[in-house]
């Protein structure tokens, strides 16, 4: 949102050019690319998770090279250029998030702003930032300062690690809660939600993927335990601000053809309800989660990259979003003769006997209940043949109506 450039998209790069500097070092603020991107979001009904990054480059502590080049046989650590640095000025990074927050606040007004997530950065705990741990609590209290200076009760979180259990992440929320803010000189750094990523863990076996739905589990349990830790931070809303089976979303290929098809969607159906389980397990309050899914222009149709849908046409990713947007309202207990249990799920995944199981919930007079079923391995088996049996209905009802769907196609059927 913050990185300099054109707006050229490309690969694993987007840019807004937001921030410049004329001759004499002023700051030059621009925010038509950004606010382009808010308004599509606004005008689908989508309201915008802000990630406050990454670092212009006239204010990179090291800008040069600045845009990296992805898919042309780089190392890995060759993707994190001058974008990946600290500021070199704190006070005109602050200024720039200031001015960007109030423009947003005027734009938009306050009451939509405060719906947002405003988050800083993006995976300090890796090469995305290239500067020490200390630098980033600088960079991040001053942002949280400068969004609250321009939107006093604005939701703002972090750290969004890409390790839940990282050594970083234990650092960040020690320091939250024990040490004194740069910004404020006060004990502690305000945080209005905690967050971090998960990613499986799926590999090619025997000429098929295998999807490791156990260590993406694991990856959300190490992250509950390392919050939960804290008395301090254990009743906050935690957003997972990427869930997804595996890292590269801009990967293609082959052995990512399984975004396209329903072992994607039925990895994240089965999913789900045991993140909710792992958060009662710990007592914790799991609040949202983010797929880290693309869109990329000019590509060939269902090129494996993970997106929501390819060049205009739904995957069937989509389709379980859309199915998981019509079971509202407050959860409700399902039993299921064939789930696998959360224990054994968490441990060895699902190797054996597949998964069928639901999550159900209750709005009004409304029950809403998912069905999935699911297997670790992307190879052909039998259909499940499924009893559906519905406790505590209204017994003397004369209107009931049943809408059927089914993700592959996401049509319903009265």
């Amino acid at each position: 949102m913050l990185t300099s450039g054109d707006g050229t998209p490309a690969l694993k790069w987007g840019a807004t050019n937001a921030y410049t500097e004329d001759s004499q070092g002023n700051p030059v603020y621009d925010w038509t690319i950004v606010y382009r991107i808010f308004d599509a979001y606004l005008a689908r009904g989508v309201r915008p998770y802000v990630p406050i990054g990454f670092m212009p480059k006239a204010l990179s502590s090291k800008p040069d090279p600045y845009q990296h080049k992805f898919g042309d046989g780089a190392a890995f650590e060759e993707l994190f250029c001058g974008w990946a640095q600290p500021p070199k000025d704190y006070d005109k990074w602050g200024e720039l998030v200031y001015q960007w927050t109030k423009h947003c606040v005027e734009r938009y007004g306050e009451k939509e702003t405060l719906t947002w997530y405003w988050q800083i950065w993006n995976e300090p705990d890796i090469t995305y930032w290239n500067g020490t741990p200390e630098q980033f609590f600088k960079l991040h209290d001053g942002a949280i300062a400068s969004v609250r200076r321009a939107l006093p009760r604005a939701r703002i979180g972090g750290p969004d690690v890409a390790n839940g259990c990282s050594e970083f992440m234990k650092v960040f929320l020690k320091y939250c809660v024990e040490d004194t803010n740069y910004s404020m000189g006060e004990k502690g750094t305000p945080l209005d939600f905690v967050s971090f990523h998960a990613k499986g863990s799926p590999e090619v076996i025997d000429g098929h993927i295998q999807m490791g739905i156990n260590k993406y589990l694991q990856a959300i349990e190490s992250g509950f335990q390392s919050i939960a830790k804290f008395s301090q931070l254990k009743s906050l809303p935690i957003v997972l601000g990427e869930s997804d089976p595996e890292g590269c979303a801009a990967c293609r290929g082959d052995r990512y053809g399984y975004r396209n098809g329903t072992m994607y969607s039925s990895y994240i159906a089965a999913s789900f309800a045991r993140k909710h389980d792992l958060a009662n397990k710990h007592g914790v309050h799991l609040e949202g989660v983010l797929t880290w899914a693309f869109t990329f222009e000019d590509q060939p149709y269902f090129a494996g990259f993970r997106q929501l849908a390819s060049n205009g046409l739904p995957v069937a990713t989509m389709n379980v979003f859309r199915m998981m947007s019509q079971v509202p309202g407050e959860r409700v207990a399902v039993d299921s003769s064939h789930a696998i249990e959360l224990e054994e799920m968490f441990q060895r995944g699902v190797r054996g006997a597949p998964d069928i199981a639901a999550v159900a919930s209750r709005n009004d007079k409304r029950l809403a209940t998912l069905v999935g079923h699911y297997h670790d391995d992307d190879i052909a088996g039998p259909d499940a043949a499924i009893e559906l049996k519905l406790d505590g209905l209204p017994v003397n009802s004369k209107s009931a109506q049943v809408t059927h769907y089914r993700w592959r196609s996401a049509r319903p059927r009265n």
